[in-house]
C-alpha cells in the first residue's frame, strides 16, 4: 500500500507540475501586482463595468495562484504522512491519506480545466440561444430539456442566469431561448457546446409510440464590452416591439416592452425582454446584436485564413457536435472528442462536466496541430 501511495504521489506532483508549466504563476503573479496598482488609482471606480471586470479578473487569478500553493502543501502533508506510515503503521492514517489523495486528485481535475481556458474571451459571460430544429413540438419540447440541462449545469456550479428571451411553443416545450451565464469564464466552460444536440428516443407525443429523432441548435457567444467596436447602421435595423411572455408567468406585462432585432445583411436576429421598459430591452438586444456580429466576423476571418491555408475540413461551426440516445439503448456521445456515457438522466440533470472536460482537452489539442 506505502509503495502504491507513492506512485501516486508522484503522478500528482507530475501533473501538478504540468499545470504550472500552463498557467506560469509566476507570471501570473506579476499580473495580479499590475491589477492592485490599476485597483489603487483614485478614478478607479469611474467607470463602474470595467472596474468590475478588472476586479473580478484579479479574484480568478488570486484564486488560481492560492490553489497552487495549497494543492503544492497538502501533497507534502500527505508526503509526510506516508513516511509516518511506513515508520509504523496505522490503520486510520492509511485511510486519511486515501482520502487526502482522492480529494487532491479531483482539485487537480479541475484545476487542469481551468488551465485550458486560455482563449481571449474564455473569462467571460456567455449568452447562450437554444432555436428548436425542424420536427414541430418533438423539436420544441427537446429545446425546452436542453434549457433544463443548461440551467441545472450553471445552479451547480455556481453561475447567475438572467433569462433575457423566452418563446414558448403552442403546444409543449419552447421555440427558442436566450440566456446569459454570469461568472467567470462562463463563456470558455460553455464555447464547446456551440452546435447542433441530436436527441433519438420514443416520442411520448406520437399515439403509435414510434422512435423520433429530433434536433435543436445551441449557440454560445461571449457577452462583449466597450473594449470592441463594431459598426452597426441604424439603416440595416429592423426593429420589431412585442408583449413579453415567459415561462410560468415570468417576464410577463401588459404592454409591448420586448424588443425583436433583425440585422438585414446577415440575417442575425436578438431578442430581449427581460427589462421593463423598450429602452432596455432595446439596449440589451443591441449589446447582443454586437457580440454576435463581432463572433461572425471573427468566423469569417478564421474560415478565410483555412482557405489561405489550403484546409480542406468542412467547418464544423454550427454542425452536430453530440447525439442523446434515450431508446432502444442509453448513450450521450460527444461526435468530435468519442467522449460518451450511457447514465442519460445524469447529463440531463446537469452533470455535463465531463464533456465540457473533453472538449476543452480536445480543442487544446486541435490549437496546437494547427
Amino acid at each position: 500500500m506505502i509503495v502504491e501511495f507513492k506512485e501516486k504521489i508522484e503522478q500528482l506532483e507530475n501533473k501538478l507540475n504540468n499545470i504550472k508549466e500552463i498557467m506560469k504563476p509566476e507570471v501570473l503573479k506579476e499580473e495580479l501586482k499590475k491589477l492592485d496598482e490599476e485597483m489603487g488609482k483614485p478614478d478607479f471606480w469611474n467607470n463602474t463595468k470595467k472596474a468590475q471586470e478588472i476586479s473580478a479578473k484579479r479574484t480568478d487569478i488570486a484564486n488560481k495562484i492560492q490553489e497552487m500553493e495549497d494543492i503544492e502543501k497538502r501533497v507534502d502533508d500527505v508526503k509526510e504522512f506516508i513516511d509516518l506510515l511506513e515508520i509504523e503503521y496505522d490503520k486510520d492514517t492509511e485511510e486519511e491519506i486515501k482520502k487526502e489523495i482522492s480529494a487532491i486528485e479531483r482539485e487537480l481535475n479541475r484545476l487542469e480545466t481551468a488551465s485550458l481556458l486560455s482563449d481571449e474571451y474564455d473569462i467571460k459571460n456567455a449568452i447562450v440561444t437554444l432555436q428548436a430544429g425542424s420536427g414541430g413540438v418533438e423539436a420544441c419540447d427537446w429545446t425546452e430539456m436542453l434549457l433544463r440541462m443548461y440551467l441545472r449545469w450553471a445552479e451547480k456550479n455556481g453561475f447567475q442566469i438572467e433569462m433575457v428571451d423566452y418563446q414558448p411553443d403552442d403546444v409543449a416545450g419552447i421555440k427558442s431561448a436566450t440566456f446569459i451565464v454570469k461568472g467567470p469564464y462562463a463563456y470558455g466552460y460553455l464555447k464547446g457546446e456551440q452546435g447542433v444536440h441530436r436527441l433519438v428516443r420514443i416520442s411520448p407525443f406520437d399515439a403509435n409510440k414510434r422512435r423520433h429523432t429530433s434536433f435543436s441548435a445551441v449557440s454560445v457567444i461571449p457577452e462583449i464590452g466597450d473594449e470592441v467596436k463594431v459598426e452597426i447602421r441604424e439603416e440595416d435595423l429592423r426593429i420589431d416591439t412585442f408583449r413579453s411572455s415567459g415561462a410560468g408567468g415570468q417576464h410577463v406585462n401588459t404592454t409591448d416592452s420586448a424588443v425583436r432585432i433583425v440585422h438585414i445583411p446577415t440575417g442575425i436576429t436578438v431578442s430581449c425582454q427581460s427589462e421593463r421598459s423598450q429602452i432596455q430591452n432595446r439596449a440589451k438586444a443591441m449589446q447582443m446584436l454586437k457580440a454576435k456580429l463581432y463572433q461572425l466576423e471573427l468566423q469569417k476571418q478564421k474560415e478565410k485564413q483555412k482557405e489561405l491555408e489550403g484546409e480542406k475540413k468542412e467547418i464544423s461551426w454550427g454542425s452536430q457536435i453530440r447525439s442523446y440516445v434515450f431508446q432502444p439503448y442509453q448513450m450521450v456521445k460527444d461526435l468530435r472528442t468519442g467522449y460518451e456515457t450511457g447514465n442519460i438522466q445524469a447529463v440531463m440533470d446537469g452533470e455535463i462536466d465531463p464533456f465540457i472536460e473533453s472538449y476543452l482537452k480536445w480543442h487544446a489539442t486541435e490549437k496546437q496541430q494547427s
